[in-house]
């Protein structure tokens, strides 16, 4: 069955995943890390998406993201998508599609899920064995959230900000967060949620979702419930 069409509501954040084609590589030296973050950085500032979390992996890119309006995410991607896909294909010699088609997007019930998925984020260059730990990889919002670094694209999210009345509490708590590991269950469902375009989070923000897009925002169930199937067994031995 095919996906549904990608919703964007006004001030609900979003994990989005855009992959290379093929799973190939989409950042080549760290010149091409620092371009891709900078000119996400103006794109978001231009069309209103604001970046709380990110990870720029070898062929793939994480973004935690709350758009201002129901577009901003939409053209803040398209105009970063064409401008880099420009300068791989310019500097490298290369030509065709970078991406692996539209990038993938999924609502986050923030109250819930959104630390955690910052954390999901962030631990992606330590699950992928690039580093050990996640203060070690340079393109990511880690070193901002949890040591205070300088960082063009990152942006507080009020639940980071409840972490701590000083700057230094919120890094110190933030950090703290990363020494214990993350639900495998909450991970599963992050990634089914992202790979489905569906919403991630309580039965109740899963109707407030559906009920503001007017469309189903979670899968079909597969099958007859197991107690209608055991019913339906039961009048067939009468």
């Amino acid at each position: 069955m095919a996906r549904l069409g990608r919703y964007f509501l006004p001030g609900q954040p979003l994990h989005v995943i855009q992959r290379g084609n093929n799973r190939d590589a989409i950042f080549f030296c760290d010149a091409d890390y620092v371009r891709y973050r900078d000119w996400l950085a103006e794109a978001a500032g231009e069309y209103g998406c604001t970046i709380h979390a990110y990870a720029l992996m070898t062929n793939h890119v994480h973004l935690l993201a709350t758009p201002t309006r129901t577009d901003s995410l939409p053209r803040t991607m398209q105009s970063l998508g064409r401008r880099y896909v420009r300068h791989v294909n310019a500097a490298y010699r290369r030509t065709g599609t970078l991406w692996e088609g539209r990038y993938r997007a999924a609502p986050i019930d923030s109250d819930a899920y959104f630390l955690a998925c910052c954390r999901y984020i962030e631990l992606n260059p330590v699950r992928a064995g690039m580093v050990a730990r996640p203060r070690d990889y340079p393109w990511s919002s880690w070193r901002a959230h949890a040591l205070g670094a300088d960082d063009a694209l990152a942006r507080e999210h009020p639940l980071y900000r409840a972490l701590g009345r000083t700057a230094a509490e919120r890094q110190q708590a933030y950090g703290a967060l990363f020494r214990r590991p993350l639900d495998a269950a909450f991970v599963d469902e992050l990634r089914a949620a992202t790979n489905g375009g569906w919403a991630l989070g309580s039965e109740r923000f899963k109707r407030q979702i559906a009920e503001a897009m007017r469309r189903r925002v979670a899968p079909l169930p597969r099958g007859r419930p197991a107690r209608e199937r055991a019913d339906k067994r039961q009048i067939n031995l009468l």
